[in-house]
């Protein structure tokens, strides 16, 4: 593996823990306080910052230092994560990500706003308010001027001031300082994680006065070392008031990848003392970053002389630590304890060791297998064609093992389709940004609320769903939601809300964007659009047809061109990519009350089950997931409704009957729906509607070939596929289909027949 595919490894993973950092942000944002949320957080910026180092990314190593300084002060409590403080946080995890991104590809980022972070993160670090924490916090009250009345919030909770001088009355008792005597023996996992074992001692420095001896009997001659081995060992002996809590802390996230033994340094020693320890005069300031290697003979020569000198005393300090290792005692509460860190330990390893084992597989390889599998369904289904053609009986060995290989090619099928699928979790997160970033532009106040992250869908369909997802989210906050003025004149709360969801439905997904906002403004719409001369002045439109006139291309009802909106290509592209996957998106708006835009999409763009039917000598494949029924009409359910529509009674109620054929232009005149089957089917938004085919020829799983890309667009047909005795069938496009019988015709230059 050469230093391409490890640096690409490496920015694979950069991508799965700033999906973390995100995460737990926003889980800290929303109140939760649990010290395994932080410790996530702190270790994804951990991650990040030690793999940067390790190629020389040196913006992204800077920046992640800063952060994870920070990071530390809430992790140890030194810093409360309020609102305001998560608020330069979030902004913090987005220029992290940029700065990921451009060393990836090569691009650039705003360093201004860098700089900018990097000085609110330093002040935080050091107990200073954020800007906008600062501006609110509370006045001294002038010498002179009445204090205000007390505030009662709505539970009826009244605060009480008070000065923690008060506390000060000089009796506290004081703690004593302990010494501790530290055993740290690093594992080569703990270099190869980018873990340093030189910042842990400096880390360790700070909690109290330290000795330190280095331990090198395990250094093998210069020809037999292994580069990627850990050798030195270190003994310490820290005076700290801190507690062994606060030692171990510093070791937290390399305490698997190394020995680490502490114990109070009371009666460890024995009886003999003759051999005290003999402490070894250490420079911590060589731990520094800042530190500088010695040059000339004079510096090189005290430099070995320092060495020897650390040899002999760790020599010294070795016997001194075997001899009390053979007089000490142990007393039943530390040996309980020790039972049980040893217990807490092997537990954590066993359940480290229990999870499930991923590898990394490049998406171009699992692409060829999809395709593959593709073909291999197309040709079980002509070797199966061709058998059923020349076999009468139906009741050979062969046909037994078809069915197997039938079976067999399904389930290779839905186990290659579950490799690619994945959870929408990595496109919503990327949402919060663009929540943030368009509420601080429109200066409202927005909330993101997600749910059914973990729904999967294919990853064809996920790589394509950020663009139209990024536009809707952007016109719900620029143009769905007031801003906090109006609503609270509107008696809201002046926080608004963004509600993102997905969830399976029928063989689908389906992705609900919602906003409690003003909702669609439909007289202004209709206006613009007479406006564009989309429609005529005296035009009579329902409410769903004036609401869809937003997705026409150039349309816009803002005032004003901005950065946000105003030109008129967001909801036209967001309709264009939804078709071009295969789904539809329909709206549900409510004056004062908000908006539901509704996608529903396909789970995967490579098969489908469908039902070949034949109509008008046509093959056709309807989609198996929009089929609720099959039953053949009987005159005496079909009713006439108007000069020519058509009803079929479905137990004591009626159901509209749609030819397909004459739909699509396949025949003039409509068929006799006695001689034909009907499929009651249910589409969103459409209701059930009862399409009319000539015959059923039987289920079949095909593979998914888009028409768009080998010939055009094709109203009333969602695509194609190649039927197992070769010939060619084209899948219904349901929902048009279902629009079509609502009045809106397919336009006669553009149906099947017309562009065949």
């Amino acid at each position: 593996m050469d230093m391409n595919e490890i640096k690409e490894i490496f920015f694979q993973e950069c991508e799965e823990q700033l999906a973390e950092l995100e995460s737990g942000l926003l889980k800290l944002n929303d109140g939760d306080r649990d010290p395994e949320t932080v410790n996530a957080v702190f270790r994804a910026v951990h991650s990040i910052k030690g793999g940067a180092g390790a190629f020389g990314l040196d913006d992204l190593v800077s920046f992640a230092h800063v952060f994870e300084t920070t990071l530390d002060c809430v992790r140890s409590n030194r810093l409360e994560p309020n609102q305001d403080v998560l608020k330069v946080m979030l902004r913090s995890a987005d220029v992290l990500a940029d700065l990921t991104n451009a060393a990836r590809d090569g691009g650039g980022v705003d360093e201004a706003r860098s700089r900018q972070l990097i000085k609110e993160l330093e002040a935080l670090a050091n107990g200073e308010l954020p800007q906008a924490a600062a501006e609110s916090a509370p006045k001294t009250t002038p010498a002179g001027v009445a204090p205000a009345a007390p505030v009662v919030n709505e539970e009826g909770f009244q605060p009480v001031a008070f000065s923690f001088d008060d506390f000060e009355t000089g009796d506290e008792p004081t703690i004593e300082p302990s010494t501790y005597e530290i055993v740290f023996k690093p594992k080569s996992d703990l270099y190869s994680k980018g873990n340093d074992a030189t910042l842990l001692l400096r880390d360790l420095s700070r909690l109290g006065e330290m000795s330190i001896h280095c331990d090198m009997d395990t250094l093998p001659p210069l020809d037999r070392m292994n580069p990627e081995e850990a050798y030195f060992s270190w003994k310490i002996s820290l005076k700290t008031d801190k507690g062994e809590e606060a030692i171990r802390s510093v070791f937290e996230f390399a305490e698997w990848d190394c020995e680490l033994d502490v114990a109070l340094a009371g009666g460890t020693v024995g009886m003999d003392e003759d051999l005290p320890m003999q402490p070894v005069p250490f420079d911590l300031s060589i731990l520094e970053d800042e530190a500088q290697a010695p040059a000339g003979e004079e510096d090189r020569a005290a430099a070995s002389e320092g060495r020897n000198a650390a040899v002999a005393a760790a020599q010294t300090a070795s016997n001194v630590l075997q001899m009390a290792q053979s007089t000490a005692r142990v007393s039943p509460e530390n040996a309980r304890n020790s039972q049980s860190a040893s217990a807490a330990q092997a537990a954590a390893q066993q359940a480290a060791s229990a999870a499930t084992p991923t590898i990394r597989v490049d998406l171009d390889r699992v692409d060829r297998l999809i395709n593959l599998v593709g073909e291999l369904v197309i040709n079980q289904a002509m070797l199966s064609q061709s058998v059923i053609e020349n076999d009468t009986n139906g009741t050979s060995s062969i046909n037994m093992g078809l069915e197997e290989l039938q079976q067999l090619t399904r389930e290779i099928q839905d186990s290659v389709m579950a490799i690619r699928a994945q959870p929408v979790k990595p496109v919503f997160q990327r949402m919060s940004r663009i929540v943030r970033e368009i509420a601080d532009m429109t200066g409202k106040s927005v909330r993101l609320i997600t749910e059914g992250e973990n729904t999967e869908v294919d990853k064809t369909v996920i790589d394509k769903l950020a663009e139209p997802l990024t536009h809707m989210i952007r016109n719900a906050v620029d143009h769905g939601l007031e801003t906090p003025e109006k609503r609270v004149a509107a008696g809201k709360n002046p926080e608004g809300t963004v509600r993102l969801t997905a969830k399976h439905r029928s063989g689908r997904i389906v992705i609900e964007l919602a906003d409690d906002g003003a909702g669609i403004n439909r007289e202004k719409v209709r206006q613009k659009a007479i406006d564009n001369d989309l429609i005529a002045a005296d035009a009579n439109l329902s409410d769903e047809e004036v609401d869809n006139l937003i997705f026409h291309a150039g349309f816009s009802t803002a005032d004003k061109i901005s950065d946000i909106s105003g030109r008129g290509v967001g909801m036209d592209v967001v309709k264009r990519s939804i078709q071009a996957l295969g789904g539809r998106i329909n709206i549900s708006s409510k004056p004062g009350q908000g908006s539901i835009f509704t996608m529903s999409l396909p789970l995967t763009l490579a098969v489908l089950d469908g039902m070949v039917v034949t109509v008008a000598n046509q093959t056709l494949v309807v989609p198996l997931t929009a089929i609720v029924e099959t039953l053949q009409p009987e005159a005496s359910a079909i009713h006439s409704f108007g000069s020519s529509q058509r009803l079929i009674s479905i137990r004591d109620s009626f159901c509209p009957l749609v030819d397909v054929g004459r739909i699509l232009n396949f025949r003039g005149a409509q068929a006799n729906p006695v001689e034909g089957v009907a499929l009651l089917v249910e589409s969103e938004g459409g209701g059930q509607r009862a399409l009319m085919v000539d015959a059923i020829q039987g289920q079949r799983q095909v593979v998914i070939k888009s028409l768009e890309a080998n010939y055009t667009h094709v109203p009333g047909i969602a695509a194609a596929t190649i039927l197992g005795d070769g010939r060619v069938a084209l899948i219904l496009d349901v929902d048009a289909i279902v629009a079509a019988s609502r009045g809106q015709s397919l336009k006669p230059e553009m149906s099947l027949a017309a562009a065949g």
